[in-house]
């Protein structure tokens, strides 16, 4: 029988991975990262990462399945930022010659 932390753990995972779905399926879908951070995308993925190490290492499974979900979806987010960024710069540089 599961046992009641097994349980708030995978329903934890569940919510909190949910949350950030809809901002993740918005940048996904329309690209736009003008108005995120870059500094709290490349935390947010970095603590993220950690997270999934460590529920690695504990053998942890909602913590390894919310933050392997997590860690895809901050990835692409933070992949956009940093390419969008890239691109900003290179039309800036184009322009200003």
């Amino acid at each position: 029988m599961t046992q009641a932390p097994e349980i708030i753990g995978y329903l934890a995972a569940t919510l909190t991975t949910a949350s950030f779905l809809p901002q993740a399926i918005l940048t996904i879908k329309t690209k736009d990262t003008e108005s995120l951070s870059l500094g709290m995308y490349s935390s947010f993925t970095l603590g993220v990462l950690c997270w999934l190490i460590y529920g690695i290492y504990l053998g942890d499974k909602a913590i390894i399945f919310a933050n392997a979900i997590t860690l895809l979806l901050a990835s692409s987010i933070l992949f956009f930022k940093i390419y969008n960024l890239v691109q900003k710069k290179k039309h800036k540089k184009t322009y200003t010659r």
